[in-house]
């Protein structure tokens, strides 16, 4: 019986027949970046050594791509758009998890609407998806804002590990912060949730895995495994969440979160694989609108968002719809109590 490619490839690679093609992947440690972490635990079986670095911020593994040192990486949608307008040679290719932000405040402030901002100072970390939805929220209230005094809100930009100290601190009064250390902060009683930041033409955030054009069209076979790797990593999160949840605290995080914490970090950021053109043309028009980025020719989504090898994963991997989906039990959100 004649064996399928893949089966075949998989055969060899198992019998210590094929040498391993080496991808090396930036990363962040953040609970919904888990699936793309477990990559490098199944990468044998399609014939890949995936080399997994941790970055600080997104933004940060752009010169590591350019330095040639990175082939794909895990990220904010908003990083990887500043860094194609920087001239970054890289190309969207999935996504691989919604939402993942909240507004939380310091829970001794009162603050209890967003327009309650005025005269406080607010934490993000520049260059992700928070700072985006912060900045479109704050409009939408009616609120100016500034990494200076003398606006309505004084923005202070900051380190994601370095944003709930503060917080707890009082040295800011609110945050928009990434999963799983807003629900740390809610769970710990420091912080309170004002709220998701998800009522805006951006809606759901959607995180960014990219490829080097280098990878996308002149190793394109190592480009369609890791693909597939994605994908096969990506189901078995969606599909055990007992799995996912014992990876992401114990392997990713060294048991330093709660399993608390993960379920209402992974309830608010859910596994997923999709992403789509205007979803990323939309995201570039807000960051132009906001200054987010400081582009000066911002990239056409359609130019650069490549999703082909995501289908033909999809297809062969026999996933035949978009996907997002969190464990079943999580806790119920924390929110700022009216009156």
């Amino acid at each position: 019986m004649r064996m399928k490619p893949l089966a075949f490839l998989i055969a060899l690679s198992s019998l210590g027949l094929l040498a391993q093609d080496m991808v090396r992947l930036g990363n962040l440690k953040f609970a919904h970046y888990g699936a793309v972490s477990h990559m490098k635990e199944i990468a044998p079986k399609y014939n890949l050594r995936i080399d997994e670095r941790m970055f600080a911020k997104g933004i940060d593994i752009n010169p590591a791509i350019v330095a040639g040192e990175i082939d794909a990486s895990a990220a904010a949608l908003d990083a990887a758009i500043a860094g194609r307008a920087q001239g970054v040679p890289i190309y969207v290719v999935a996504g691989f998890a919604k939402g993942g932000a909240r507004i939380v405040v310091n829970a001794s402030t009162g603050i209890r609407s967003l327009k309650d901002l005025k005269g406080k100072k607010v934490g993000v970390a520049r260059g992700g998806a928070q700072e985006v939805l912060l900045l479109a929220e704050l409009a939408k209230a009616g609120l100016t804002w500034s990494d200076k005094p003398g606006k309505d809100v004084l923005v202070l930009y900051m380190p994601f590990a370095d944003l709930n100290q503060a917080l707890m601190a009082k040295n800011i009064d609110a945050m928009c912060q990434s999963e799983p250390y807003s629900s740390q902060a809610i769970n710990r009683k420091f912080g309170v949730e004002l709220l998701k930041p998800y009522d805006t033409p951006i809606g759901e955030p959607i995180r960014a895995l990219v490829i080097t054009e280098k990878l996308y069209k002149e190793r394109r076979d190592v480009a369609r495994r890791f693909l597939l790797c994605f994908v096969e990593a990506t189901k078995s999160f969606i599909d055990d969440p007992k799995l996912a949840e014992k990876y992401v605290r114990e392997t990713m995080f060294k048991n330093q979160i709660s399993a608390e914490d993960y379920q209402d970090a992974i309830g608010n950021s859910p596994f997923s694989y999709d992403i789509s053109i205007q979803h990323v043309q939309i995201t570039t028009d807000l960051m132009v609108k906001y200054g987010v980025g400081k582009m000066a020719t911002p990239p056409k989504a359609s130019d650069w968002v490549k999703l082909d090898l995501l289908a033909e994963a999809k297809k062969q991997l026999k996933i035949d719809q978009p996907a997002a989906a969190a464990p079943k039990k999580t806790a119920p959100a924390k929110k700022v109590k009216k009156g």
